[in-house]
This record gives C-alpha cells, structure tokens and sequence, in this order.
C-alpha cells in the first residue's frame, strides 16, 4: 500500500477514535420536577440552567427536562429517584413524603419564613451545618422557600385565619397540617397537581397555597375566596444523585457549581415574585374576594399559634432530632439576617 495510503488510514482511525471519545464524552442529565411545564420554575429555572451548562461545557453536558406531566413527574418520587439513580436531578417538595426532612420541615413553622427570598438563603447558609443530616447521599444543588402563603376557599369568605374550621384543606407539609388541625380544620396531604381535580369533586374545601399555585394549577377557576394570611410557607429542593455528580470531570463539576448553590439560591426571591403577580393577576381579572390582613393582626395570630411551634418542637425532638429548638431559634435569626 502507498504511503499515503497509510497516512489517509491512519488520519481516518485517529479521527474515528477521536470521534467515539467525543460522543463518550457527552453527557445528558435526566432532570426532573413534580410541576406542569408551563410553571415558571420548569421556564425560568430548569430550562435556562439545562441550556447555560451546555453552552458553559461546549456541549459535553446536555440535560434534559421533565415536568409533571412525565412518568418521572410524582412530587413523592423525586428525590428517591434521584438517590437511585433513576434520575439524575430532581426538584422536590419538602414535604412529600412526610418525614423525610425534619430539621428543614422547621422552616414551614407559622411565622418562621419571612419572604422566598430570606428563608430560601438561610436555608442555604444553615446547610453545611445544622440541616446537613437531612441531605446525606445528595449532592445538593440548590434550597428554597415560597414567599409566605395564603388560605383560598371555593365559596367560603375567610375573614380570619379561624374561619376554616370544620373546611377540609389541603396541606402542602406535616407543620401547616398541625397549624389547620390546629385551627380546627380538616387538613388533607396532596400533591398540588391532585388540587384541582380534589376541587372539582368536592373532595376538598379548599387549599393553602402562594398566589403562584392558582395560576400554575389553573385553579382560579375554582378557588375564589382569598385570605392574605401569609402565616405559612413551603420549601423544596433540588438534588442530585451523588455518584453521578462525583463521576464528572472536574471542570464538568465546576460548571454544575458554578450555576448552583448561591448563584441560583440567591435568584428564587424575584422568581417567586414575578410568579406570585401572575396567580394575583388571574385572581384579579376574575374579581375575586381577597381580605387583607394588618400587621398588627399578624402579631396577634403569632402568639396565638405558639401552641402549635411547642407542640412541633416537642414531637421532633420525640422523634430523635434533640436540637429541633436550636435549629427553630437559629432560623428565625437567620431568615431576620437575610430579610435587613
């Protein structure tokens, strides 16, 4: 054979095996959400991060994005798929299942979370230290809170934060199920994509949520009494599976780094607002009854409600987490330093 024969084969088969490390290179994150992709945290969050990594690692990263919808879409499933690596990233509710993450869970108190913004950055700074135990076997990507929540009925006017008893409500999480149970209500435990359906056949009475839920769930058609009690919040998660995250290069795990953590904590607060204006402007357009609440209402509420915090603290620290007082005490500190 010629020797340029040689030469083109040997080019060729270098090119080959250059192209076969390349494709090996390439690597697609499944990830993955409990919420419709219409909701803004599928448009505005996962989407644009999916897009930057892969733009940030010449497109050896590639992710790919499955809301509610999916077969991966259960609020109760996603961290568990994520740890067995079903799935790779996966933002989940903290709340569903019940108990998976008690110290954290003290952020959904009555009266802890002051805004999406402060409890979602002091969730982060408590991280590394006081909630670290909630997270083992997760790379954790990002921690965040709603901004503080409001009580919608179907047809009942709530003047007070007591005028649900005896209403069935739905409950994002084990505390504001203690605060209706409290109040005398019948708390129900559901994901927020079984909310409307739960309304439409009378089911439930009605639901705590943010102003974001109604128009991410369609439900300003059905929920059409509106209290501001902003007593509540809830807050989620994003991890991923720690192997995964541990089998990347190193400069593959800087760009994941890079576009996390605080870059990404430190954005939830206007996120959240923007998608709290578009539920208020859905209730608005439809001439809702929304009932305003003072501030010194508030204080009130909150000394009446202390039963339910001691009662939460009491069952926690029965249930093995000894420091749950500290961790409420550091909290409120923490969401006050954030809030100035």
């Amino acid at each position: 054979m010629p020797k340029c024969a040689w030469r083109f084969l040997a080019v060729a088969v270098a090119l080959g095996f250059a192209a076969r490390a390349h494709a090996q290179d390439k690597i697609e994150l499944k990830v993955t959400t409990f919420v419709p992709p219409t909701h803004g945290f599928v448009i505005d969050v996962l989407e644009p991060w999916v897009k930057d990594l892969e733009k940030r690692t010449g497109g050896r990263i590639a992710g790919r994005v499955f809301a509610g919808n999916s077969p991966f879409g259960k609020a109760e499933n996603q961290a568990d798929q994520v740890k067995q690596g079903v799935t790779d990233v996966g933002w989940g509710l903290n709340g569903i299942p019940r108990g998976r993450l008690p110290r954290s869970s003290i952020m959904e108190f009555p009266f802890v979370a002051d805004s999406a913004d402060s409890a979602s950055k002091a969730l982060w700074a408590m991280l590394p230290g006081l909630l670290a135990d909630d997270y083992k076997g997760f790379k954790v990507l990002a921690l965040h809170c709603h901004n503080p929540g409001l009580f919608h009925t179907r047809d009942k006017k709530l003047e007070t934060i007591f005028d649900v008893k005896g209403l069935r409500m739905r409950a994002p999480n084990p505390p504001t199920q203690a605060l209706l149970q409290y109040l005398g209500a019948a708390p129900v435990g559901m994901p927020p994509g079984q909310v409307y359906e739960s309304l439409e056949k009378g089911v439930i009475d009605g639901a705590v949520f943010p102003w974001d839920a109604i128009k991410g769930f369609r439900l300003e058609t059905l929920l059409k009494e509106h209290l501001d009690a902003r007593v509540y919040t809830s807050c989620f998660h994003i991890v991923m599976n720690e192997a995964k995250f541990a089998s990347l290069s190193a400069d593959l795990k800087r760009a994941i780094d890079d576009t996390t953590g605080l870059a990404m904590v430190n954005r939830f607060g206007e996120w959240w607002n923007r998608w709290d204006q578009a539920g208020l402007d859905a209730v608005k357009a439809r001439g809702h009854t929304i009932v305003s609440v003072s501030n010194d209402t508030r204080e009130k509420w909150r000394g009446q409600l202390r039963p339910v915090i001691d009662q939460e603290l009491a069952a926690l620290d029965k249930g093995g987490i000894a420091n749950a007082r500290q961790i409420y005490d550091d909290m409120l500190k923490q969401v006050a330093r954030f809030a100035k």
